[in-house]
């Protein structure tokens, strides 16, 4: 199963960017499509944005869609979600997984601690 340390977290005001990583381990990450998924105080965590396995393939969220990129480096075992134009509404606790990239709810490793974004307006 893979395993997935996420970070880049912080506090910015809006309009600002971030970049998270998420490294994972394990031998089968490049073969796994990646998600990345938020979960926002008292609100059940929703998909942000997908990338296949060789990264070709992406698709986001109607709410991040042109402000958010995923990419990954599998030499690296890395994904990264870039975050510009951030918004209030964008704070939240961001995870990523190892996911199918048709069905992103269906997930094939373990959930991390997840890296707190937190934008001020």
């Amino acid at each position: 199963q893979v395993q997935l340390v996420e970070s880049g977290g912080g506090l910015v005001q809006a309009g600002g960017s971030l970049r998270l990583s998420c490294a994972a381990s394990g031998r089968t990450f490049s073969s796994y499509s990646m998600g990345w998924f938020r979960q926002a105080p008292g609100k059940e965590r929703e998909f942000v944005a997908v990338i296949s396995w060789r990264g070709g393939s992406t698709y986001y969220s109607d709410s991040v869609k042109c402000r958010f990129t995923i990419s990954r480096d599998n030499s690296k075992k890395t994904v990264y979600l870039q975050m510009n134009s951030l918004k209030p509404e964008d704070t939240a606790v961001y995870y990523c997984n190892a996911v199918d990239y048709n069905d992103p709810s269906t997930n094939f490793g373990s959930w991390g601690q997840g890296t707190q974004v937190t934008v001020s307006s």
